[in-house]
Parts: structure tokens; sequence; C-alpha cells
């Protein structure tokens, strides 16, 4: 009997209220979420596994220059780019991930490149860049990731305090953020993925929770698929996506009460702002945020596909 399937992604979570977009910036927006959804959801509907339609997923947002992942990265302090990214799959718990790489074009596909042809879970740096190498994975220049939204964005804090741009202050509405996907496919396997260019301005070769397994990436087909967006250092200090898979697994709780419970609850109480996206093995499909909103998509039970940006906000794709 073939399990059912299900996908939702995520391009970060912030202050995200109407009016803060043009029109034609919410449109263009919506249409980046549903075709980066798609992508994944055409291997889903063909029998594929979840690990490549999440890996899909995440590449299209990769290429997005809206979002802070791949191309569209924000700059560090330095003026380049340090790229982190995880995936990982339910069914036996492998991983792979990659922190502060320079010129991995698909960071996601780096991690891959990690959990599959190597015998380690992560890879940082130099040394990241030059296994990729090594796999035949064509480097780009760290400028390949400029874009000129994001070097404003740079300057504007260079020429303010000098300060880190922690990812959920989406002050401006421009300031979109981390990427990621869950699926669950028809084998009944569920995985996860994220990438990220970090925080603008970052200094020390700074990493977040998005390439560490159990704070922002998590997959285990006996609880959910997780992948998380916000404020990282409070997502690595919660243990987020390892502490809402261990609520199901050994608490009995449902999907939703557990994300709801770590996301409004644990993470809130130190002051953690974000979201998350899961996916339990039923087919269970979460999308929870404590910021007014959050760029997301997902796959209903009816098989129809949903792009959204503000809390309330509910767009159907036929």
């Amino acid at each position: 009997m073939r399990s059912p399937i299900a996908l939702a992604i995520h391009g970060g979570a912030g202050v995200l209220k109407p009016g803060r977009l043009s029109e034609a910036d919410e449109n263009e927006i919506h249409a980046w979420l549903y075709r980066a959804i798609s992508a994944g959801h055409r291997i889903l509907e063909t029998g594929g596994a979840s690990l490549d339609a999440v890996e899909a997923c995440v590449i299209q947002l990769e290429e997005c220059p809206w979002f802070n992942a791949g191309y569209g990265a924000v700059f560090t302090q330095d003026g380049g780019h340090e790229l982190d990214a995880a995936i990982m799959g339910g069914s036996d718990r492998n991983a792979g991930a990659i922190a502060g790489a320079r010129h991995a074009r698909q960071p996601i596909h780096a991690a891959r490149q990690v959990m599959e042809y190597s015998e380690h879970v992560m890879l940082g740096g130099s040394g990241a860049d030059a296994f990729l190498k090594s796999r035949g994975l064509q480097p780009v220049d760290n400028d390949f990731f400029d874009t000129p939204l994001r070097r404003q964005q740079w300057e504007e804090h260079r020429h303010s305090n000098g300060a880190m741009a922690l990812e959920p202050t989406h002050a401006e509405g421009h300031k979109f953020g981390t990427v990621g996907a869950v699926a669950l496919d028809s084998h009944g396997h569920v995985a996860a993925a994220t990438s990220t260019g970090g925080i603008t301005n970052k200094r020390y070769g700074r990493i977040g929770d998005t390439p560490l397994i159990g704070a922002g990436t998590w997959a285990d087909d006996r609880s959910a698929a997780i992948s998380a967006t916000g404020h990282g250092e409070y997502f690595i200090r919660a243990a987020v996506a390892h502490d809402i898979a261990a609520r199901m697994q050994y608490g009995g709780v449902d999907l939703q009460t557990a994300c709801d419970a770590v996301v409004h609850g644990e993470l809130k109480a130190i002051g953690g702002d974000g979201g998350v996206i899961a996916i339990a093995p039923n087919g269970d499909t979460c999308l929870t945020f404590n910021t007014p909103g959050m760029y997301r998509a997902w796959r209903d039970e009816a098989g129809t596909l949903h792009t959204a940006i503000y809390a309330d906000d509910d767009r159907r794709h036929a």
C-alpha cells in the first residue's frame, strides 16, 4: 500500500506584514515559492524519493535572488559570502552538511555530496570546498552570490552601527531568510533540507543552526522531518528540530502539539524568533512560526499547492 505524500517549504520568518511589499513583489515571491514546491511535488507524485524532492525544492530557492541562500546570500563583514546547508533522510538518519563554504553554487547539493560520498556528516570552510572540487563540482567565484539588494543591505549595516543583522528582522520587507523543505514520499520516508547564507555582516566564521543536525534540520521516520528558520543561536540552544521529534517519539504527542510547544514555548521563552516546517510519516504537515509571517508553501491532503507570506495568507494554486 502506497503511503500518502506530503511536502512543505519555507523561505524565512520575520516581521512580515501586509503593505511592506508591493503587489508586484508579492506576486513574484508567490511565483518563486510555487516554482520551488512544484519541483519537489513532481518528484513525489511520480513515486520519487523524499530526499530528491527536498533537494529539488531547495535548489530552486537557492537560485532565487529574494532568499538568503545560494544566489542572494547575505554579505559577511569582509564583503564575501559563507554558505551553510544540511540534508537528512528519515529512513536511516543519514545526513550531510556544509558550513562556511564559499564556492558551492548549490549548497544543498553540496551537503548531499557530503552525505553520500564522504564518511563525515559535516565539512567546513575551505575543506568543504576542496571536497566538492574532488567530487567534480565546478566551483563558482564567491562574487557569484552577490545581488544589488544584499549589497545595499550590507552597506546600510556597515554605515550604521556595524552590528550583525539577525535573520528575523525583516524591517524593510526585503531581508528574506533561510530556506528549507520537508517531504514524505510514497514509500513512507521523510526527509529535510535547509540552506542559508547566515546573517548580514557576520564575523569570525559564525555558523548558525542550519547545518547543525538536530538544531535547524532533522529527519527520522519514527517521528518527523523538520526544517527551521529564524535566529540561529536560539535554535541551537533549544535543539529545536530534535526537541520536536523527541516529543513525538518519546512523549507520544502529535506533530502540531510538538511544534507549537517548542516554537511558541521553549524557543520563545529564551527570546528566539522564527518558525519551522515539519511533516510526520502519517502525512501530517505543520507550518508554525512565532513571528508575524513566514514565506512558505505546502501541499494539502487533496493535493492542492498553497503559497503564503503573511500569517493569514493563503494563495491556492490549481
